[in-house]
């Protein structure tokens, strides 16, 4: 029976430390389907989000869902710290307990108050090891809980940073492009002679894309932390990108068409990497034409020709569309940031009706 415990806390201990170190210290994405760190995430947030979608849209329900990300992180680190523990203890038992305890016999619960106090590096000193196998487990422990502790120090300075990182930019977005933001309202900005404006926008975005693709790879979490103000989302904010890109790219004259090829594909490059890291796979379960339906498109069109910009040709940007806008709806339905239809076509509906009063 020991040796069974024995081998199974060993086991229990290699998946959480692999499963911290490539959650903390591994700068790359993890393809492995099978994680603690998958299946916590996974098994946490559809309770959330269901909770969530039970409220009425407004501010009550965004405070509520921004809890999610910071809050999942927390219990996560709780999570690798209690399984640590418990390993270690389960250990300690197998080796026979050899503990000299105020109480006498040591039990597994006396295990575990060692190997609690002992990762922690509180060193009480009331139970004290009696073998040299169980003083070596107490100095390898205090090192591993050194250690993750200061893993973790310097993993939460990075992870705000990053997202620190993606606001500002959105934030800047709000001027340029409406709040919440629309492709149409950031081409009517600059229609009128800023072009060249339009094609350094572009640059500056198809740069903050790839820093997203690249910390959200790293530090899957962020996709649940939610922009701090009202009608703001880096999901949104991508959404308005690759719909301007678009656009330019399907018919405005003289505009920044090659910038607006690169922003396209770095984008794209994101939303197809990102729906893939969430788990997310492609498709309008039922609510085929959603997004680039003949309706959208005439009010699109509407939208377009009020700001006096070039004719669109709608015929061949919808293949643009069609290449990230089913992956899209998946990724804002699973992050809870709303679905597309509110992102475009509500959008234009609501910004005609403001123009037409």
């Amino acid at each position: 029976m020991q040796a069974i415990v024995a081998v199974v806390s060993c086991a229990l201990l290699f998946v959480v430390l692999w499963d911290a170190f490539e959650g903390i210290v591994l700068p790359r994405r993890v393809t492995r389907r099978l994680r603690l760190t998958r299946l916590f995430y996974r098994y946490t947030w559809l309770p959330w989000s269901a909770a969530g979608r039970r409220m009425r849209p407004g501010k009550r329900r965004e405070r509520y869902l921004s809890y999610y990300g910071p809050l999942s992180m927390l219990l996560l680190l709780s999570v690798w710290a209690a399984s640590l523990i418990v390993g270690f203890a389960m250990l300690q038992w197998a080796f026979g307990s050899a503990m000299n305890a105020p109480e006498g016999a040591a039990t597994f619960g006396t295990d575990l108050y060692v190997r609690g106090t002992t990762f922690f590096t509180l060193g009480l000193g009331d139970v004290v090891p009696r073998t040299p196998l169980a003083r070596a487990l107490t100095v390898v422990e205090a090192g591993t809980g050194f250690g993750v502790l200061a893993l973790v120090i310097g993993y939460l300075p990075v992870l705000y940073q990053a997202f620190s990182q993606r606001e500002v930019s959105i934030s800047l977005l709000d001027a340029r492009a409406g709040s919440p933001p629309s492709a149409t309202e950031l081409l009517r900005r600059h229609s009128q002679g800023h072009m060249e404006e339009l094609r350094q926008l572009l640059r500056d975005w198809e740069r903050w894309a790839a820093e997203v693709l690249e910390s959200h790879l790293s530090y899957p979490v962020l996709g649940y932390y939610r922009s701090q103000h009202d009608n703001q989302s880096w999901l949104a904010a991508l959404t308005t990108i690759l719909d301007a890109s678009a656009l330019v790219i399907v018919g405005i004259d003289a505009g920044p068409a090659r910038q607006a090829l690169l922003t396209f594909a770095m984008a794209r490059h994101a939303v197809v990497d990102l729906a893939q890291i969430f788990n997310t796979p492609p498709g309008f379960p039922g609510i085929a034409g959603v997004v680039i339906g003949a309706n959208c498109i005439l009010v699109l069109y509407n939208a377009i020709r009020w700001v006096s910009l070039p004719h669109l040709f709608f015929a061949l940007g919808r293949g643009k569309r069609g290449t990230f806008a089913n992956r899209i709806f998946w990724v804002t339905e699973n992050r809870g940031v709303g679905s597309r239809r509110a992102i475009t076509c509500s959008r234009l509906e609501t910004d005609r009706e403001w123009r037409e009063r």
